[in-house]
């Protein structure tokens, strides 16, 4: 139902002349790339929600980068990153930059510390703890998504076929008596 309700949103013209293509040619028409299916679905997660992570301007082109080198769905790896925002930089890369200092032997400065020459000082810090807390995020949630879509349809297979034996149990042979 969600799937069906997500494809209302997908592209239905094919990428067929724009300027990428002279860049990645027939890439772009890779079916992972816009189609819902568990490989194409759980490596956009992934690169997305990695991205979201980078502590850097435009996000979005690695996550289409990666989307398209890696094969995953283009739409739902770029969308993610807009989780990394100005309302959501706090949480998002306060425990980053802290693992990142005492991954490297500095003290984490306060909040009130932290101004623009401070940042370039411990850029380090910031990006070692957000490569390591982007790379955990993003497997853990390839591998969620892979198991849950994998249980999702062996659910549905189960289901399937627990209808078909009853309707067989339940239809009555033609007597010809």
């Amino acid at each position: 139902m969600v799937r069906k309700s997500f494809l209302r949103y997908l592209p239905e013209q094919q990428v067929s002349n724009h300027t990428l293509r002279q860049v990645f040619g027939d890439r772009l028409h890779d079916p992972n790339l816009w189609h819902l299916n568990r490989q194409s679905v759980s490596g956009g997660i992934a690169i997305g929600l990695f991205c979201a992570y980078l502590p850097m301007p435009m996000e979005m082109v690695p996550a289409a980068l990666g989307a398209i080198v890696f094969r995953a769905n283009l739409p739902i790896a770029v969308s993610l990153v807009w989780i990394s925002n100005p309302l959501t930089w706090v949480p998002l890369y306060g425990p980053a930059y802290i693992l990142g200092a005492k991954l490297l032997g500095k003290t984490p400065a306060l909040l009130d510390e932290m101004t623009v020459h401070w940042l370039v000082q411990h850029l380090a810090s910031l990006w070692l703890g957000c490569l390591i807390i982007g790379t955990a995020v993003s497997v853990a949630a390839y591998l969620m998504i892979r198991t849950l879509w994998r249980i999702r349809v062996a659910s549905l297979w189960h289901s399937r076929r627990s209808q078909t034996r009853t309707k067989l149990a339940t239809k009555v042979p033609n007597d010809p008596a």
